[in-house]
């Protein structure tokens, strides 16, 4: 097998988005679990007008789009079906089927009055959706539904299972089951706590696995690891942080790895890291990778080691401003990365670009823009002091 940091430093563009009426930034990307026949994946992106575009992955043509929907945050495919869910700060998580052009949820999740979801996901086998709010009050919640749609209750509307209340004591701004266990999650939030739940036990206390503290506020996290044993979270002023859940029951300390300030330890070979954006882990190798990149568009991969992290490839001549999402798909080792100059590029190792065309950097005013993360040393302490 080709080693994967040289796959990594292979990555070309293979190909870009076409032009959308409206430019806006795009905050996040998903791609179809299942490949239609003869048509290939789907891809969903979420903009930052608050509408969600669907793309064929191949060409990067609009397929159609779901308007009319501020303040939507995250968007994933369900693993078994087309269906696309985003969070809402309206107090719900809506459903679309991406293959109906229909301007309406196909299923809404309803909260409990006061609720605005900021984070959600889907457990691996689609049976339950769990949504994290804004602290209200005294109140952060996580929040779940189950997904299952009963073919005796045909109302699209559905009320919660019920919340968690007592272990996060501000915004929860990630939520993320367990690729493989679908009683397993984790949580991440501006009060720094990163905490693993067991959604089996019956009650709060007793289904908190572990707490981890990353000591900052938690901007993204994920599963790695062998059997997915391992968690890590970056935060908004650029940390991160990587612990071992193996060692909950021995005397060994769970913390593979805590860097508070990623940019000042990092040598990215003759130029600057801005920020993070998140992570990936590569099963087949067993290796975690961290995503990072310029206000420029130039797209920084680093390996992750207990020693710290170590500057593996920079991918440029893509995007204009900040990379703001990506998307790695294991099948085919192509990645789809999105960004504030309103581009999709889709990167494949050796690949060659069929049209040379490079926008330029665009300001884009949007209604949601407070919203979505701005990279900044002082962004976590602004944040507290409001």
């Amino acid at each position: 097998m080709e080693k994967i940091e040289e796959q990594f430093a292979n990555l070309n563009i293979v190909k870009r988005s076409s032009e959308t009426k409206e430019p806006t930034y795009l905050l996040g990307i998903d791609t179809s679990k299942t490949v239609q026949a003869e048509k290939g994946s789907l891809v969903a992106v979420l903009c930052s007008n608050g509408s969600i575009r669907i793309y064929d992955k191949e060409r990067l043509n609009v397929l159609r789009e779901f308007r009319g929907y501020p303040g939507l945050n995250g968007v994933k495919f369900a693993n078994s079906c087309d269906s696309v869910y985003s969070s809402c700060t309206d107090g719900t998580v809506k459903c679309w089927d991406a293959r109906l052009a229909s301007e309406k949820p196909v299923q809404l999740f309803k909260g409990y009055p006061s609720n605005i979801f900021i984070s959600f996901d889907i457990s691996c086998n689609d049976h339950v959706i769990c949504a994290g709010t804004e602290k209200v009050d005294d109140d952060a919640l996580l929040v779940f539904w189950d997904a299952r749609i009963n073919s005796q209750d045909l109302s699209t509307t559905k009320d919660p299972l019920g919340a968690y209340s007592e272990t996060h004591s501000d915004d929860i701004t990630q939520v993320c089951f367990h690729p493989s266990n679908p009683n397993m999650v984790v949580s991440g939030s501006t009060d720094g706590l990163v905490n693993v739940f067991d959604i089996t036990v019956d009650n709060e206390e007793d289904a908190l696995v572990t707490t981890c503290n990353s000591v900052s506020s938690v901007s993204y996290i994920g599963w790695s690891g062998k059997d997915y044993k391992q968690i890590y979270c970056m935060t908004h002023d650029e940390g991160f942080c990587w612990w071992d859940l193996n060692h909950l029951d021995t005397n060994e300390p769970i913390t593979c790895l805590n860097i508070p300030d990623v940019r000042e330890v990092i040598n990215v070979k003759e130029g600057l890291l801005d920020y993070l954006i998140g992570g990936i882990y590569h099963e087949k190798t067993d290796k975690l990778f961290v995503v990072g990149g310029t206000n420029t568009g130039i797209i920084h991969i680093m390996s992750c080691t207990t020693s710290g992290l170590v500057h593996v490839t920079r991918l440029q001549g893509g995007h204009a401003a900040t990379v703001r999402s990506f998307c790695w798909n294991m099948q085919d080792d192509s990645l789809l990365t999105g960004g504030e100059d309103a581009q999709l590029l889709l990167w494949k190792p050796g690949a060659v670009e069929k049209t040379l065309t490079k926008k330029d950097s665009m300001k884009i005013a949007s209604s949601v823009y407070q919203r979505v993360r701005v990279h900044s040393n002082d962004s976590y302490k602004k944040r507290k002091k409001q």
